[in-house]
């Protein structure tokens, strides 16, 4: 096997990991013949708004390798040149917060992977329908992400009785930058758990 395809097997690998969590969630359904003006406007960062920590968070990705050879070349301008990221990412997360619908959203349980979530839903929603999911993690990374249902099984909520739709999905057209940030994301909450289960049996 060569280090090409291992690195294509972790990546799969990494792509199917799941996890329970909570995050701010909007969906709706799109007729099949919208979808390919969605992805066009998406392409064209028309979405940017919503996205803008996201998009960051991808740039700050690419910068990190040359940032890493500055650093060591030079770590006064390296150090120079974090502390500018931050600013930035200070500025963008304050403009989220006076202009996004979401922020104070309620979050919703979600089981969710690089490759498709599973969430609650107070309507059924057909299998094959096509979905626009607007998905706000922590920092305000918004991501708006297509998906294509593939299960909708009616339940009933332990909590207070009420009538649910467990809806579940499968990413479709996902930009490889997205899927960069789900992933990250995925595995950065996997090790939160995984440490939290450490410490507590250390107890």
């Amino acid at each position: 096997m060569t280090d090409h395809q291992a690195g294509d097997q972790s990546h799969e690998r990494r792509e199917y990991f799941r996890i329970d969590d909570t995050v701010a969630l909007s969906f709706q359904a799109i007729p099949p013949g919208m979808l390919q003006k969605r992805l066009e406007r998406q392409d064209k960062g028309l979405e940017s708004e919503f996205t803008l920590m996201s998009n960051l968070a991808v740039i700050s990705q690419e910068m990190s390798g040359v940032l890493r050879k500055i650093e060591g070349i030079s770590p006064d301008i390296a150090h120079y040149l974090k502390s500018l990221d931050q600013k930035i990412d200070l500025l963008g997360k304050a403009f989220l917060t006076w202009t996004n619908e979401m922020a104070d959203q309620p979050a919703s349980a979600v089981n969710l992977s690089a490759g498709g979530m599973a969430f609650n839903a107070p309507e059924a929603t057909e299998p094959g329908s096509l979905l626009e999911l607007k998905i706000l993690l922590p920092y305000f990374t918004g991501l708006i992400l297509y998906a294509e249902v593939v299960a909708c099984e009616k339940l009933i909520s332990a909590e207070d009785g009420r009538i649910l739709f467990q809806t579940r999905v499968n990413f479709r057209h996902l930009r490889e930058c997205d899927r960069d940030v789900l992933i990250k994301h995925v595995i950065q909450r996997q090790s939160e758990y995984l440490r939290k289960q450490r410490e507590e049996r250390e107890r």
